[in-house]
């Protein structure tokens, strides 16, 4: 009994080792984050912003790959189905926790098939306009919206995207019916509202931020329960005449599921410490979100929550596909 106990214990010692030691050698080669949207969109800059620290203090090309389709599930399932070796990670919003409701046969399962690493950001969306649309405040939107309900049409960066949720939780909560016009990723949407090809976007914070200076499109309000530092003349959507409305997004760094638990940690803290930089801070701040980080079972159980909230207005809605 003693001598099989022993052989366990070494074996286990061994097993420890093996990964303690892959942990420490670990990048030996370039790493790639996949983001499932367009370039241009939130996920996209949270990943570019992510990517450059990360090569620094990695040691390794870091290098973002889009892969764009179905609402993220193109780029997410390619990533679920990468060499669980840390060297494919991906970037997520909170889409992400709301596609397995949206997708009844998802190819992949948000939480089984991925090994959470950290909790990058979260950021209010903001509400935007073609300068073309007549209003000037959520209740003239609301108004308009109602008097013309053929008329106005709203992009999102795909089906079940963040931006889609967020409007179709206005949607039902203002009581208003507006044509949703789906795209592959935030940069085409916010390209199109530009253009005037649709009349409102409820764009993450970071990627508005450059439209909003150039005054090519008008902002209403934000979407979170408090106003923006960098955004204070914008009142929020639920003192704007939606009461209870409240959207916070977020953005996530996952690896594919059993990548060992000895890399996690290691890009995690790594993550962690490019997350509380001044110099990180302050870029997203500029464009209205806020650093995150902290453990991977915080994300875990971020994610967890989130399915179930997001699976209630999915049903409420009836978003959910065949």
């Amino acid at each position: 009994m003693y001598k099989y106990l022993f052989l366990l214990i070494f074996f286990l010692c061994a097993w420890v080792d093996t990964f303690s030691a892959h942990a420490q050698s670990f990048p030996t080669k370039p790493l790639r984050i996949i983001v499932p949207y367009a370039p241009g969109g939130g996920s996209d800059f949270v990943a570019r912003l992510c990517a450059q620290p990360l090569q620094q203090q990695l040691g390794q090309n870091v290098i973002v790959d889009n892969r764009p389709g179905a609402g993220g599930i193109v780029g997410t399932e390619a990533a679920a189905k990468a060499a669980p070796d840390g060297y494919t990670l991906l970037v997520v919003p909170i889409s992400h926790a709301a596609n397995i409701s949206l997708t009844p046969k998802l190819p992949f399962h948000p939480e089984k098939d991925f090994a959470p690493i950290v909790l990058i950001a979260s950021a209010a969306n903001v509400v935007l306009v073609h300068p073309s649309v007549p209003a000037r405040s959520i209740a003239d939107l609301v108004k308009l919206a109602r008097a013309r309900p053929t008329e106005l049409s709203y992009a999102s960066s795909g089906s079940g995207s963040s931006t889609h949720l967020a409007t179709e939780l206005f949607k039902m909560l203002a009581k208003i019916d507006v044509l949703h016009v789906p795209y592959k990723g935030g940069g085409p949407a916010l390209v199109d509202l530009i253009a005037g090809q649709v009349s409102m976007y409820f764009a993450s914070l970071p990627a508005a931020g450059p439209h909003l200076k150039s005054g090519r499109v008008r902002a209403l309000a934000v979407t979170g329960k408090q106003r923006v530092s960098t955004l204070n003349d914008l009142p929020t959507v639920h003192e704007s005449g939606v009461p209870g409305y409240e959207y916070i997004g977020w953005y996530g760094l996952l690896a594919p599921a059993a990548t060992p638990a000895a890399i996690v940690a290691r890009l995690n803290t790594e993550s962690n410490r490019f997350i509380k930089t001044r110099d990180f801070s302050e870029r997203i701040a500029s464009d209205g979100a806020e650093p995150a980080g902290g453990a991977p079972e915080v994300f875990a159980a971020l994610i967890r929550s989130e399915i179930a909230k997001w699976a209630a207005v999915v049903k409420h809605a009836g978003l959910a596909g065949k």
